[in-house]
Formats: C-alpha cells, sequence, structure tokens
C-alpha cells in the first residue's frame, strides 16, 4: 500500500514538470526570438499565455474533476501539456507557438486546481500545512530546474530540443500518475452528485484565495522588478540578477520550514501573519535603498514561510466532497490577480520613474494579508462551523 508521501512525490514531480515546461519559454527566450522572429514583447505575451487559461477555466476544471474524476482529469491535463508542446516544437510559426502555449497552459490550470486539492484529500488532519508546503515548492524547483538544464540544451541542439526535453518530463509525469498515484480510501467515485458550497464558504474562499494572490504578487514584484531597481541604482546586469535569485533558492528551504512549523505548533495562522508581515517589510527596506544583500537572504528567510500555512486555508471550510469545487473558486481569484498585477506593478514604475514604486506595491500587497486572514477567519465562523480534518489513510 503506497503511503501518502509517496502520492505527494508523486504529485510534486508533476507539478514540477507543469512549472518546468511553464519556465522553458523564458529560460531560452533570445533562442526563440531568433528562431521565430520574436520581440522581447512577444516573449512576454508567450510567457504570459500560459497562465491566462485560468481565470476562465479554474472553475470549469474543478467541475470537470468531479464528473471524471481527479486522476483521469490531471492525465487529460498533462496530455494537454504534452499536445501544446509538441505543437510548439514542430513549426516556428508564431501562431503554433501561441496555440500550443495556451493548449499547454490549458492543462497546466487542470493539474494546478485538481492536484492541490489531491493532495489536501490525503492530508487532511495530517500534516496538512507540512505537505501544501511541500507540495507547492515542487514550483521553484521545476523553474530552477528549467534555468538550468535548458540553455545548454538550447545552446548545444536548437530550439526543437527544448521542446523535446520538456515533453519527456511531461511523459514520464504521466507514467508517474498512471501507474504509482491511486485515490485515497473513501474519497467519493467520480460521477457522483456532490453537495455545492454556501455563500459563506465562497466568501471564505475568495479571502483565503486574495491571501494567495496577494503574497505571490508580493514575490512577484521581486523577481519582476527587483533587478531593474538594482541597476537604476549602478549595478551591473549579472549581480543585479544573481542577489535577487537569493531569494528563491532560500525560498526553497523556507516553504517547507514554514509548514512544518505550522503543523508543529497548531499555530498556522500566526506564521501566515508573522511571516507576510515580515516579508513586507523587508521588501520595503530594499525598495527604500537597503542593503540588497543582506536583505535578499533575510527575504528568503522569511518569505517562505506563510506558503503552506496558506494554501492550507480552503481545507478548514472544504469537506471533502466540495473540495474540487472549492479549488476552482480559490484559484480563479488566484489566476485573476495574478494576470492584474504585473500590468499594475509595472504602471506605478513607470509612472513613479523608478521600479522601486512597483516593489513597495508588492509589499503593500503583503501587508494586506494579515487583514485578509481576520477576514477569512470571521468569514467562516459566521458562515458555518470549521470542518473537522478527516484521516486520509495511506
Amino acid at each position: 500500500m503506497r503511503s501518502r508521501w509517496t502520492i505527494l512525490a508523486v504529485l510534486f514531480a508533476a507539478r514540477a514538470a507543469m512549472a518546468f515546461q511553464f519556465q522553458s519559454v523564458g529560460a531560452v527566450a533570445p533562442l526563440i526570438s531568433g528562431s521565430v522572429g520574436a520581440s522581447l514583447a512577444d516573449i512576454g505575451i508567450l510567457i504570459g499565455l500560459y497562465l491566462a487559461p485560468g481565470v476562465a477555466l479554474a472553475l470549469p476544471g474543478a467541475t470537470i474533476g468531479e464528473r471524471y474524476g481527479d486522476k483521469a482529469t490531471v492525465l487529460a491535463g498533462l496530455l494537454m501539456m504534452l499536445v501544446g508542446e509538441m505543437l510548439m516544437a514542430a513549426s516556428p510559426l508564431w501562431t503554433l507557438q501561441v496555440g500550443g502555449r495556451l493548449i499547454s497552459g490549458t492543462g497546466g490550470v487542470l493539474l494546478n486546481v485538481l492536484m492541490t486539492k489531491m493532495v489536501a484529500d490525503w492530508f487532511a488532519g495530517r500534516e496538512i500545512a507540512t505537505a501544501m508546503a511541500i507540495y507547492i515548492n515542487s514550483w521553484p524547483a521545476g523553474i530552477a530546474i528549467a534555468l538550468v538544464v535548458l540553455p545548454p540544451i538550447g545552446t548545444t541542439f536548437g530550439v526543437t530540443a527544448v521542446g523535446i526535453a520538456v515533453s519527456v518530463l511531461v511523459i514520464a509525469a504521466i507514467g508517474l500518475i498512471t501507474f504509482i498515484y491511486r485515490t485515497p480510501e473513501g474519497s467519493p467515485a467520480s460521477g457522483v452528485e456532490r453537495a455545492g458550497i454556501s455563500a459563506g464558504t465562497a466568501y471564505a474562499l475568495i479571502a483565503a484565495g486574495l491571501i494567495w494572490c496577494l503574497y505571490n504578487v508580493g514575490f512577484a514584484m521581486v523577481f519582476s522588478f527587483g533587478p531593474s531597481m538594482l541597476v537604476e541604482r549602478g549595478w551591473s546586469n549579472a549581480a543585479a540578477g544573481s542577489t535577487i535569485s537569493v531569494v528563491l533558492w532560500l525560498a526553497t528551504l523556507s516553504v517547507p520550514l514554514g509548514g512544518f512549523l505550522a503543523d508543529r505548533t497548531k499555530r498556522s495562522g500566526a506564521v501566515l501573519a508573522i511571516g507576510c508581515s515580515g516579508f513586507a517589510f523587508l521588501v520595503l527596506l530594499l525598495s527604500r535603498n537597503g542593503p540588497a544583500l543582506l536583505l535578499g537572504i533575510a527575504m528568503g528567510i522569511v518569505c517562505g514561510l506563510p506558503a503552506g500555512a496558506i494554501v492550507s486555508l480552503p481545507t478548514r471550510v472544504l469537506e471533502q466532497k466540495t473540495r474540487s469545487i472549492g479549488m476552482g473558486v480559490f484559484y480563479t481569484v488566484y489566476y485573476a490577480g495574478m494576470l492584474a498585477a504585473p500590468v499594475i506593478g509595472g504602471k506605478l514604475a513607470t509612472w513613479a520613474g523608478t521600479a522601486a514604486a512597483a516593489l513597495a506595491f508588492g509589499a503593500a500587497a503583503l501587508f494586506l494579508c494579515p487583514l485578509l486572514l481576520w477576514s477569512f477567519y470571521r468569514i467562516s465562523r459566521l458562515s458555518r462551523p470549521m470542518v473537522a480534518p478527516s484521516r486520509q489513510g495511506g
């Protein structure tokens, strides 16, 4: 009988493959520009297209999962990722690049919504914050691997080889889900009618989705505009990028640490509030010309602490039979906010004449997270009792 930790490893690997695919355009952007004749703005469009389907499809994707089953729907999503990648690798035509990216991103939406719910099915009542923290760490892990592996492949063998490498990883994920993943005992069968969520639960999920969105906005402002801000202060491009990347590398350690602390102390709300506030304060200091390297190290240690606690919030108001639709609501809010935030940050930076304004915007977003957490708890208590966590086997 496979343990829940083995299942978590499978879901981690599948989501890391998704992150690997997402980063495949940015990792070899100059090569893609030369191959398809794309400008930097076009590359930006390709990157953004991967997340664009989430706004419209996160909620329907959850419904599809309810109807056909989580495993079958995730496999369908992985097949869409594979088809999209093969389409992009087949021809340098711009229309095929756009179409392939949209198809891949649509499959990625199904993975993002349903696999989070699948982790909750296996770990509700058992180290849920730790499990969620490990699971979401698959995203920076996949991105980091892509940044290391894909540029040499593209430089040596060409852009088509990059697509082949991504396809191989997606095929491996298909194999893992097909042959190793299984549904936990006690889960409802696919196609069975499941209860909807109340208005109060929906409001609580919107609050949770906003917390996850704003937390990621803070992250995005640091990585999107932090290097530009340091260049404005006289740093070289290489030094600026390396300094900001310290935050990402240390975050891969602080994310699981935060989940462990939330589970061990049973004070996930405190871990969330302190982590977001501390992260916000450090981002604000960096935007005000603080010592960049020291602040980068401090941010890396602090920034990952709230992640597991945030992603586990929906499990506090969702029963097993409502997790699919609930995660759909959660991720719809997240995708909508993440599409708008970079645009707002860029406009603020342009208006202020400095990239530091975007970081200040990110700090403000992070400071809002504890307030929204209070709203989440209040709405949850007023609408219905907290769900008693079930203990899933494995």
